[in-house]
């Protein structure tokens, strides 16, 4: 786990205990919530000195305590404010209500806004505890405030978003700036609430960090080299090709052999000792032409696999890329299940109408990694990925107890969950990443890392950030060849 606090990311359940615990203990609360309301104060100030008036919105809950509270700090500090507040703020009760009885603005229902030139929002109405869709009011309010193009500071989390999962309940604000308070959210990081959030920024308001640690599930987090550094493979000196693993990279058809390539050389530069590409025959000539530091052999159907694989250093294989779908793609994967796995594209669709069928192969210790995007992870797991009530990552690690295996559930927000319960939030790719033949250098990363030893989350998740980095490195405009090019080991 991080040393940092701003590292972790705590369920909006688990900051509700945070906040509970750090009560129990005899901290006081309002005094959370008067530093939480300041440093809210101080960054509207800060952000925006231009404004001609600072409009807080606040909720029926803490996340309006904190309102009431920046609208006094702002008002005394000179500001122009204006107030209101969602239903009756004479039910608030605790801390809120004593932030809303020491603030001497007058407020005004939501339904009386009306957006003015120079208007700044303050957005306080809900937070990350939001779990239904937003009352008309307050869409009301959303949809007045974008259309006029109004800037928000959020507190906590632009009201309308799902805490845990990103989603959009109905409508939400886009914010220019969100602060957050001890630890981000999943929702944070998790699209489209990662736009919708603005420039994040986490403000200490000094709840001692063995509280907040204690209720830390560590289950879900940011995928950062924390996650798996410890695992890696030590250099040595003293070493060989075939310590460094053997990969092997299933080929396509003499005209859909370009994807092999790409992951066999990502797989190549991301450490493995030796890398080969195993093709029909008929395919043999097309990828020798290109191939140099990666090695060929010629494989035909199933029984020439099996009689391969009697060489015991062959451990680690990629299927998918450019391989076809269909019954060949099934039975190599059968020949393959007691190997460690990489199963992306059309070696995923391979097994539509009957996922069970690979899930069964791959029991035991988790050797299998597979790599969806959206419509594959639907075929794969229908029932799954229909089910709208669960977040992306909830999705995530159902799909990866039922499989038994590494998902890597791709997207601007890709989520790498274990069997384990284990889950992390990819953050460091960037838009242009998104071209074709990206999954395939992917794959081929992944497949280089199981090679070296690395367990198959571990793999996965390592594998997604040198993705990401290799595009930061390859710039705009990247080709997939650039990005398998841009790959440097860990």
């Amino acid at each position: 786990m991080s040393k940092h606090l701003s590292d972790l990311l705590l369920t909006p359940a688990e900051m509700a205990a945070v906040d509970k615990a750090a009560a129990a203990s005899g901290i006081d609360s309002f005094g959370l919530m008067e530093r939480a309301g300041a440093a809210v104060a101080a960054a509207a100030l800060r952000l925006h000195p231009a404004a001609l008036r600072f409009v807080v919105l606040c909720g029926p809950g803490n996340n309006g305590g904190d309102a009431y509270v920046a609208a006094r700090h702002l008002q005394e500090g000179g500001a122009t404010v204006a107030l209101f507040h969602l239903g009756d703020p004479s039910k608030l009760e605790g801390d809120a209500a004593r932030a809303r009885a020491g603030c001497a603005l007058q407020a005004q229902g939501l339904e009386l806004y009306r957006p003015e030139s120079g208007d700044v929002i303050v957005d306080g109405l809900f937070g990350a505890g939001l779990g239904r869709a937003v009352p008309a009011a307050v869409r009301t309010v959303i949809e007045q405030v974008d259309e006029a193009d109004i800037p928000v500071l959020a507190i906590d989390l632009p009201s309308g978003l799902d805490g845990r999962t990103g989603k959009v309940l109905g409508a939400a604000f886009r914010a220019r700036n969100t602060i957050t308070f001890m630890t981000r959210k999943p929702g944070h990081l998790l699209m489209p609430g990662r736009e919708l959030c603005g420039e994040l920024a986490v403000f200490d308001i000094g709840i001692p960090a063995r509280i907040v640690r204690a209720e830390a599930g560590g289950i879900i987090a940011e995928n950062k080299t924390d996650a798996w550094k410890a695992v890696l493979p030590p250099e040595q000196l003293e070493t060989h090709k075939y310590k460094r693993g053997h990969l092997v990279v299933f080929s396509g058809e003499a005209d859909k052999t370009g994807a092999a390539r790409m992951s066999a050389a990502s797989g190549l530069r991301a450490g493995a000792g030796l890398v080969t590409v195993a093709a029909p025959h008929a395919a043999i000539a097309a990828n020798a032409a290109h191939l140099t530091a990666v090695m060929l052999h010629a494989i035909d159907g199933e029984a020439e696999l099996e009689d391969w694989l009697s060489d015991s250093r062959l451990q680690t294989f990629v299927l998918g890329p450019g391989f076809g779908v269909g019954a060949r793609a099934r039975a190599y994967v059968t020949a393959l299940a007691d190997r460690r796995l990489v199963l992306d594209a059309d070696g995923i669709s391979s097994f539509k109408d009957d996922p069970h069928q690979l899930f069964d192969l791959f029991q035991g210790e988790p050797r299998l990694v597979l790599t969806p995007h959206e419509g594959e992870f639907s075929r794969l797991f229908p029932d799954i990925g229909g089910n709208d009530a669960l977040g992306k990552v909830d999705k995530a690690l159902a799909a990866a107890r039922r499989a038994n295996a590494a998902v890597v559930y791709k997207g601007a927000d890709t989520v790498i969950a274990s069997p384990d319960g284990r889950a992390l939030i990819n953050t460091n790719a960037p838009a242009w990443l998104a071209t074709a033949g990206s999954g395939d250098v992917l794959a081929g990363i992944i497949g280089g890392l199981l090679a070296q030893g690395l367990p198959a989350f571990e793999a996965a998740a390592a594998g997604v950030w040198l993705h990401g980095e290799a595009a930061r490195r390859a710039g705009k405009g990247l080709t997939a060849e650039d990005l398998a090019a841009a790959v440097l080991p860990l």
